[in-house]
């Protein structure tokens, strides 16, 4: 699912093999635009036939990092449920780079799951541990509207 300003714009569903540490709510969250990914998990062959759970409500966890707000990444973001991780991706979108930073959940990090969705996506993504690990430096566009929607459609094929 993603969200746009706290409103839901998009459900895609998608049924497929995963690893048993994927079987789990997560998400990335950029302030302005969030993508929660769920999955229902079974062991059997063909047992998918049921849609992933709905999201769990959103609360927030006590972490925090810093988010972008135009071209300016200083803004403290209250990190929601499962995002235990400060997040900074850097997208190209027609010869623009910008700079997204946010929260993540600990799925979104790991070094194989980081590594499909760059070569996916043609973005470098880091993740930290630590409130405001982050850094708060500046952006060189405000692209962010633009490019978090298309990020996140990459995420959930």
């Amino acid at each position: 699912m993603a969200y746009a300003g706290g409103s839901k714009v998009s459900d895609e569903g998608a049924k497929t093999c995963a690893l048993p540490q994927e079987c789990a709510e997560h998400s990335l969250n950029y302030g302005l635009a969030k993508t929660v990914i769920t999955t229902r998990c079974c062991t059997s062959d063909l047992c998918n036939t049921q849609s992933a759970p709905d999201a769990s409500k959103f609360s927030p966890n006590g972490k925090k990092c810093f988010t972008c707000d135009g071209a300016t990444c200083t803004k403290t973001l209250n990190c929601e449920g499962t995002e235990d991780h400060c997040i900074t991706t850097k997208v190209n979108v027609d010869g623009t780079e910008t700079t997204l930073k946010g929260c993540a959940s600990k799925l979104m990090c790991l070094t194989s799951s980081l590594a499909r969705k760059k070569a996916a996506t043609g973005t470098e993504l880091s993740c930290c541990q630590g409130n405001f690990c982050n850094s708060a430096s500046s952006t060189s566009a405000g692209l962010l509207l633009m490019a978090v929607p298309l990020f996140s459609l990459v995420l959930l094929s």
